[in-house]
């Protein structure tokens, strides 16, 4: 059935009819379009526009229709325009006339603008739950690991060590404000576009306070034409699962580069690897790849809903249907993508050893060496010097800071005494950084200490 043609004296095209349809992708939007009016119809009766038998006559039919199709035993019929048209015209069927009065004063404009911010609402709070379980991984990780050292890295290049749990705990920061981003557009978009009509509002006494109220919105929109055109909230949306893909895009990236062998820092997990067809040896970080691959996927969700929203006039255009299948492919996309990396980095072996020796060959207690240097009286330049000459001479004799001995320390400058083994030991350079935010470990254990907090442990 559709919801309209009175004016029309032929059939549409069926590739219009097809090209037109949203049916076969807002169909995920029942639960909601169900939702959506029964709170409209709750609040006719109470303004008198139907009778409590109307009014029971219709939820009545709307649940017994929401609860066939959860069991499948009323298949969606996507020959119908949209789920709109599907389930008023099954409660047609079902309770005859008075389900013709489900429409009385709504729009299919505010109706679909209700049914997307109410599915939207929804899939914020999941994959708000996600990143949550996401933060409780990497806090394990951290708790266990304030004395892990590794190397901290500058343009990929071993700069300065810290610990397993400073470098996790970025991404916990990080991952903590995709969280906050997400709080933030929740609060922002909730308020209620039904009763707005197709966008001058309705000649009809509706309580759109109390309609928004049945619905659990802070209130109702305050403009009628911005509420069935505003798509603001899902480009804001899109931008914070954009930027959710990119923090995990980046912690992929390094746990690609850890789990080579070149670094074997890590060791992946056999349920979150896979093989290759041809090489036995072969244990390839494809689920790390991939969720490296889909960020690109959720930006384009992003770059074309900007695009279709650019130059669109006030208010509602069909363009605006273009907005449902890439924020969903976007929403399902990071749902998946934070619970496969959550189950990959909770099952990661860590290589302590060998991320420890990667430090110490790696020059990273050199910036030590020439504090030391410093707090003896050399000027910082000099000592940035005397060290520079010292790792050239390691790199030549292809050993580390750690291994010259007092002779070859002291050819360089005299002021280096015994204790300067002990000034360059990883715990050590570790353990003197103590500002808020940095790795030592009583810095580390403030932080930690946050994060339990923040998570209720």
């Amino acid at each position: 059935m559709k919801l309209w043609g009175g004016r029309f004296t032929k059939e549409t095209n069926e590739l219009v009819q097809q090209f037109n349809s949203s049916i076969s992708f807002d169909k995920r939007f029942f639960r909601q379009d169900i939702e959506g009016s029964i709170a409209h119809v709750t609040m006719l009766e109470r303004q008198g526009l139907l009778t409590m038998e109307e009014l029971d006559s219709i939820v009545e039919g709307l649940m017994q229709i929401k609860v066939e199709i959860e069991e499948g035993t009323l298949p969606i019929d996507e020959s119908c325009e949209d789920i709109h048209s599907f389930v008023e015209s099954n409660l047609i069927a079902r309770i005859g006339e008075t389900g013709k009065k489900l429409h009385t004063g709504r729009s299919r404009n505010d109706q679909v603008a209700l049914d997307m911010k109410l599915y939207t609402r929804e899939e914020i709070t999941a994959i708000d739950k996600r990143l949550f379980s996401l933060l409780e991984a990497l806090y394990a990780i951290m708790k266990d690991n304030t004395e892990t050292y590794l190397p901290g890295f500058t343009h990929l290049q071993k700069a300065q060590p810290t610990t397993l749990a400073h470098h996790v705990g970025a991404y916990f920061e990080m991952f903590r404000r995709d969280r906050s981003r997400l709080s933030d557009i929740y609060a922002r978009m909730n308020t209620c576009p039904l009763g707005s009509g197709a966008l001058a509002g309705t000649t009809y006494p509706l309580d759109r306070d109390y309609t928004a109220s049945l619905l659990a919105f802070d209130g109702p929109t305050q403009n009628s034409m911005d509420s069935v055109s505003d798509r603001d909230y899902l480009i804001e949306l899109l931008s914070a699962l954009s930027t959710i893909m990119m923090h995990l895009s980046r912690f992929c990236e390094e746990i690609i580069l850890w789990n080579s062998n070149e670094y074997r820092f890590i060791e992946l997990d056999d349920a979150y690897s896979t093989g290759s067809s041809i090489m036995p040896q072969k244990k390839n970080p494809d689920i790390a790849e991939l969720i490296r691959g889909k960020t690109g996927r959720v930006y384009g969700a992003l770059i074309s809903l900007l695009t279709t929203m650019k130059a669109l006039p006030l208010a509602y255009n069909k363009d605006m249907q273009e907005d449902k299948e890439m924020t969903f492919d976007a929403i399902d996309t990071v749902k998946e993508c934070l619970t496969l990396f959550t189950g990959m980095i909770s099952t990661v072996q860590f290589h302590p050893d060998v991320m420890e020796a990667s430090a110490r060959n790696g020059f990273t207690n050199a910036t030590d060496a020439a504090d030391y240097l410093v707090n003896h009286g050399v000027p910082f330049r000099d000592a940035h010097g005397i060290v520079g000459q010292l790792v050239l001479y390691c790199l030549d004799k292809n050993i580390a800071l750690d291994d010259l001995t007092m002779e070859e320390w002291n050819a360089k400058s005299p002021v280096f005494e015994e204790d300067i083994y002990d000034a360059i030991r990883m715990k050590s350079c570790v353990e003197k950084r103590l500002t808020k935010g940095a790795p030592g470990k009583a810095a580390m254990e403030e932080v930690l200490d946050s994060y339990r907090r923040y998570l209720d442990l």
